[in-house]
């Protein structure tokens, strides 16, 4: 029997799968995840993605086991564990999906020198976790695009592949041994609001999104309150929805929504082709300031503060708590609660950065370093400088206050917009607000902090 192993990495779905296709053209079907021991000891195997992960391996073996296979479940060094199941098969080849990162292209070295030692043949396939191919697309002058707009007129030009139907039949090969998938149960320090997944509920949340969300998008996705963007991150990150298909999808819906919506992939896959370019950003400044970021105490307990959702600054607080209680976070408040650590108590975006890698379900290098960087300035942003006012951006995107009510409890007897400015409350109705703190800096101070560091005084 002619056998082929599909190694199933940041791509855990059946439909619009590209190496399990390829895979399926021999007689049997190895369906590999390893639970790669190189994750786990650079940190990243963090409580919320692992328990979102146990939730995708479960669903993909369900999904596996209706068309009359099973996922094959191994731990430790990946390149050592898809060789065992491939001589164990006497599978020929390996298939697997492309991805950007630094340890991606290691491990993708790695495995093809180890495979072809065997005289067995790796396949990478491209359009897996991103619409178009990283590389595909480029100025005349460089390597990437280092500026999203001409990327995307030159993204949007390119023909996508057709989205493929998931398998009707999966035949694995008999007595191939498989460890107990990974569980919910045992895992600590998970967000009380985390949600669940796997690519049935990926797919749920995709259908009722393009049925009833995408046409609103362009005008609500920065409604903080309004909680109005799609919440397929998660889903995309771990490959449980494929991009092609939902371009092609959102594309169908047609309107000012569905474009919106589409050049947010295409931002995901602008991200991708930068790290795949220069794999060094993901810890080093992609375009460096030179900056001296406040340490010391005193950088720590401001960075602390941030944290716990204590800055006296409500609105980036309350982002800060919904992080903790869902680990996620609404677009616009990242992008508010980026901008006050490392422009308004400049801190290094690595700290920031981190942090939410810690609680993130959607927590993926290229989207969250080369954001992270962007709003430092010292990545890809034409307006590097560029200071957010927490105050102005929560009476803008939070009008009523609702969503600073929702997760800062502390101010929800305070109605209207004066949420956004508790320190302007007098007597009893300040003492209403309990222990929230007053301001730990004054945001003229800290924007005259950030030019004279920038040398923009």
């Amino acid at each position: 029997m002619n056998v082929s192993v599909v190694l199933f990495t940041a791509d855990l779905r059946l439909h619009d799968h590209p190496p399990l296709r390829a895979a399926s053209e021999a007689d049997e079907v190895v369906p590999l995840f390893v639970r790669d021991r190189g994750v786990t000891d650079a940190g990243f195997a963090a409580p919320n993605r692992l328990a979102f992960l146990a939730d995708c391996l479960h669903d993909l073996d369900a999904g596996l086991r209706d068309r009359g296979g099973r996922l094959i479940m191994r731990s430790g060094d990946v390149v050592d564990e898809v060789c065992k199941v491939a001589a164990e098969t006497d599978a020929g080849e390996v298939h697997m999906a492309g991805d950007v990162s630094a340890y991606a292209h290691l491990r993708e070295q790695r495995l093809r020198r180890a495979l072809e030692s065997q005289g067995r043949r790796l396949h990478v396939h491209d359009t897996v976790t991103t619409a178009v191919t990283p590389g595909e697309v480029t100025p005349a002058s460089t390597d990437h695009f280092a500026v999203f707009t001409p990327y995307l007129r030159q993204w949007s030009r390119v023909p996508l592949r057709d989205a493929f139907a998931a398998p009707r039949t999966v035949r694995v090969p008999d007595g191939v041994g498989s460890e107990k998938l990974l569980s919910r149960s045992g895992l600590t320090g998970l967000s009380e609001g985390l949600a669940s997944g796997g690519e049935t509920e990926g797919r749920r949340r995709m259908s009722a999104w393009l049925r009833s969300g995408i046409a609103a998008y362009e005008d609500r996705h920065d409604d903080l309150a309004g909680d109005a963007t799609s919440r397929l991150s998660p889903h995309l990150h771990f490959g449980t929805l494929s991009p092609v298909e939902l371009v092609h999808r959102a594309r169908r819906a047609g309107g000012p929504g569905a474009e919106a919506f589409v050049r947010q992939i295409a931002w995901r896959d602008f991200h991708r082709q930068v790290l795949a370019a220069r794999p060094a950003a993901s810890t080093s400044d992609y375009r460096t300031k030179h900056d001296r970021w406040r340490s010391g105490r005193e950088a720590r307990e401001d960075t602390e503060a941030w944290k716990e959702g204590r800055t006296g600054y409500p609105v980036v607080d309350a982002a800060m708590r919904q992080l903790r209680h869902e680990g996620w976070m609404h677009n616009r408040g990242r992008l508010l609660t980026a901008s006050f650590l490392t422009k308004t108590l400049y801190v290094d975006w690595r700290e920031g950065a981190r942090h939410f890698l810690e609680f993130l379900v959607d927590g993926d290098i290229a989207n969250n370093q080369m954001n992270w960087q962007w709003m430092a300035g010292t990545g890809t942003d034409s307006r590097p400088n560029r200071v957010l006012n927490p105050v102005t951006q929560g009476k803008r995107y939070d009008p009523d206050g609702a969503y600073v009510r929702r997760w800062v409890p502390e101010l929800a007897e305070i109605e209207g917009p004066l949420v956004h400015e508790p320190w302007k409350l007098q007597g009893l109705d300040r003492a209403a607000v309990g222990d929230y703190p007053d301001p730990i800096i004054e945001l003229p101070d800290g924007l005259a902090r950030f030019k004279q560091a920038r040398g923009l005084d």
